[in-house]
């Protein structure tokens, strides 16, 4: 009673092609079928990507070290604070 049999979805498909022609309904299908292709190689690229950084190599670093010449006025200042 609730369910919808056979021929009831024969009769709705058949209003549906001649509402739509047999041209949109294949374009609507290209287009969706393209669309789920791009989603998909979205999500592999995207799993790609992660790989690819779980493999950086880490960088070293230089550490700078202060000169005479950068050091001299700050303990100028020191001196004249406690003065």
């Amino acid at each position: 009673m609730g369910g919808i049999s056979l021929w009831q979805l024969l009769i709705i498909l058949v209003i549906v092609l001649l509402l739509f022609g047999t041209k949109k309904l294949r374009n609507l299908g290209g287009d969706l079928g393209s669309a789920v292709k791009g989603f998909k190689g979205a999500m592999s690229e995207d799993d790609k990507g992660d790989d690819k950084d779980a493999d950086f190599e880490k960088n070293q670093t230089v550490e700078h070290k202060k000169t005479a010449d950068e050091a001299e006025p700050v303990k100028a200042e020191q001196k004249e604070k406690s003065e």
